[in-house]
């Protein structure tokens, strides 16, 4: 959602509130809380930057409560840091090493769940995933490239969490959710190709489960990931 196109929506709902209508408060902290991920994913906010509440306030047109509840959630996903007497801060970057790292597991971890997830797959998990991977190719009309491009990001992160859900291993499970892995590498690198190609990989996840082949789902997942590895090396050149 444009800034503009917000501001406007949000003095719309400000005013139905006061007239007495009843706009749940949770609702302009979602919309508070699309607008600074937008951001943040879209790298408007710089990694490392300063995030201060009044002037985010000022800017999307609300009080400073929905937006320190927003940047507490944000915090919780790993995109924002809260600094004792200093406030909130975008999260930094992943090094090259952070990043290589990560991929090193990733490889060690996913394929293995990708081939659990094929033995445990019933025709109601199979098609969480085909609509999961629906969301991503298509989803709600984008406002723009930033939010369609950030959106992505979150409908992959579902779709690879859902893939470790019915492998069953809540070990690799919470630990590639508290790293909040797939935040962080769309924020690596803003660029379509990311998507495009990650789409037709998952596509070939989709036809290995579908067959109910578990070697071929290893073999997709390992594919995948290498080639999302070195999709976003170019980031560190």
């Amino acid at each position: 959602m444009s800034r503009s196109s917000w501001r406007t929506e949000v003095a719309f709902a400000t005013e139905r509130e006061a007239r007495g209508a009843s706009l749940r408060p949770s609702s302009v902290v979602d919309g508070v809380y699309d607008n600074i991920y937008h951001r943040l994913m879209s790298l408007e906010i710089a990694p490392g930057a300063r995030i201060p509440i009044d002037v985010l306030a000022r800017e999307i047109g609300v009080s400073q409560t929905p937006i320190r509840e927003a940047l507490s959630r944000l915090e919780r996903e790993g995109l924002v840091r809260k600094e004792h007497l200093v406030g909130y801060s975008a999260a930094p970057q992943w090094t090259r090493k952070q990043f290589e790292d990560l991929y090193v597991f990733r490889l060690l971890v996913e394929p293995e769940a990708a081939r659990l997830a094929a033995l445990n797959m019933t025709p109601d998990a199979l098609q969480q995933l085909e609509n999961s991977a629906a969301d991503m190719g298509n989803g709600a009309a984008p406002v723009d490239r930033n939010t369609r491009y950030s959106r992505f990001a979150r409908a992959d992160a579902h779709f690879h969490d859902a893939i470790l859900k019915i492998a069953g291993n809540e070990v690799i499970r919470n630990t590639l959710s508290n790293q909040h892995v797939h935040l962080h590498i769309f924020r690596l690198m803003f660029h379509t190709r990311v998507t495009q190609e990650a789409l037709e990989e998952h596509e070939n996840l989709l036809a290995a489960f579908r067959s109910g082949d578990p070697q071929a789902a290893y073999d997709a997942m390992r594919i995948h990931i290498e080639r999302s590895r070195d999709r976003l090396l170019s980031a560190f050149e």
